[in-house]
């Protein structure tokens, strides 16, 4: 059922509401808040979409000459967060970005996603529902409480560790996010020490992406409740697995589940629609890597040997593709993207992954012959004769790719498109004239 703003305002009273958080998410998938006191005058001004910012000061959006933007809260985004002090509750909401003109702003990674969800509709179907899996590493502090590279458990995959402060860790945030309405499926522990996972319940991909932000910041608060660091880059250690938000997707219609058909030839029970989906997804792979995995340190991550997967290639049950096609069957018929890493903004991330799908949808583009054999034990020639090719190896050959693709750009939009690239350039000149540690022990006595 849809909040109201009276449903607002009478929790405000009930739950002793001090302060408003008004949320949302920078470019390069951070999320920034403005944090107000909830007054009867600043919640009105809040419900009445006149709460300003300066977007002058946020990376990627405006210059300082067109600076102020006004926050259009998305009123069934509210909620009370399950912490406070004796000074009363905090509450969010999260909000779309309208320029001082009234219009929605064009670098606004939520109203982006909003604008392919129109796309969506027109093409003839009613969602486009996300499940992801975004994995994470707890790291112990100092003294000082600043993160250090030192976990807190040796565990393994599905390892149970009664006695470890990970897991009463782990716990708590399940428990406060069920308090929050999110209907959490599975947590466990993950296959690298100190590696966890939590998935929740897929849903309407908008909500979807705003629950993953909403569920980082319960992950890191609850983290630091407990002494330790909550981190979502994709690899912090070396020689152990990084961390992946696997996207799990599925197309609805009016009949159902438009992904799912019980009398496919190919005998997948996968619809027309879903393998020109997936033809989509497999076309533009290449360039939209930048997207789904958007830092320098996301392609330590995509390498052989750590699961994470490096080629571009679908499959059923076979897990060493990029893509793969779960075995749930009927309204649970989707397609599982591998290769995203949670530091990927999730809206633009599902943006470009709908805008791909649609494209092969529209152009009716094939989706290759699926790849059943483990791919990681094949040889370059044998990859090469199925068509296999790798995903980008860096940030630097993922920007290229990503700007000669034009699908990709129209789904991004100029403004952010440009302001992506801008700044995820500056990232990679900083890395590539970086002098690391490695080379001057690898070098500097041999030469």
């Amino acid at each position: 059922m849809a909040i109201t703003a009276a449903d607002i305002r009478r929790e405000v009273k009930e739950k002793n509401v001090t302060f408003l958080r008004l949320m949302f998410t920078d470019i390069l998938g951070v999320m920034k808040n403005v944090e107000i006191p909830a007054t009867d005058e600043q919640v009105e001004k809040v419900l009445s979409n006149k709460a300003m910012f300066d977007g002058s000061s946020i990376e990627g959006f405006v210059r300082i000459n067109e600076s102020d933007m006004y926050l259009y809260p998305d009123l069934d985004t509210w909620t009370v967060f399950p912490w406070g002090d004796e000074n009363g509750a905090v509450a969010g909401l999260i909000c779309d970005i309208y320029t001082s003109a009234g219009e929605p702003f064009a670098g606004d990674p939520r109203g982006n996603l909003k604008k392919a969800l129109r796309h969506m509709e027109k093409a003839g179907f009613k969602s486009f529902n996300l499940g992801p899996e975004p994995e994470f590493f707890l790291l112990k502090m100092d003294e000082l409480g600043n993160p250090t590279l030192e976990v807190n458990d040796h565990g393994g995959y599905f390892d149970l560790a009664p006695t470890d402060l990970a897991d009463n860790t782990r716990r708590e945030i399940v428990n406060v996010l069920t308090q929050m309405g999110f209907e959490v499926e599975a947590s466990h522990h993950e296959v690298a020490v100190g590696q966890h996972e939590i998935d929740f319940k897929y849903a309407d991909v908008l909500k979807a992406c705003d629950n993953i932000q909403i569920f980082k910041l319960v992950v890191k608060t609850i983290a630091r409740k407990h002494g330790l660091y909550a981190t979502f880059m994709a690899k912090p250690k070396y020689g152990i697995a990084g961390s992946g938000m696997h996207c799990n997707m599925s197309l609805f219609d009016e009949n159902g589940n438009a992904f799912f058909d019980p009398n496919d030839p190919r005998g997948m029970q996968l619809s027309e629609i879903a393998y020109y989906f997936l033809g989509g997804l497999m076309k533009h792979a290449y360039s939209y890597t930048a997207i789904m995995n958007p830092t320098v340190n996301s392609y330590k991550r995509l390498v052989p040997g750590f699961e994470a997967p490096v080629y571009i290639a679908w499959a059923g049950s076979n897990r060493s593709p990029l893509i793969r096609v779960p075995a749930s069957r009927g309204m649970g018929t989707r397609l599982e993207l591998r290769s995203v890493d949670p530091t990927a903004n999730p809206y633009l991330a599902l943006t470009v992954l709908l805008e791909s799908g649609l494209d092969g949808i529209e152009n009716k583009i094939e989706a290759p012959a699926p790849v059943e054999s483990n791919i990681y034990v094949m040889t370059a020639a044998e990859r090469k004769e199925a068509g296999i090719i790798d995903l980008p190896s860096t940030l630097h050959n993922a920007l290229k790719a990503l700007e000669e693709d034009d699908v990709v750009k129209a789904a991004l939009g100029e403004h952010i498109t440009t302001n992506f690239l801008e700044a995820k350039r500056i990232e990679w000149a900083s890395y590539a004239t970086f002098v690391s540690q490695w080379e001057v022990d690898s070098y500097l006595h041999l030469y």
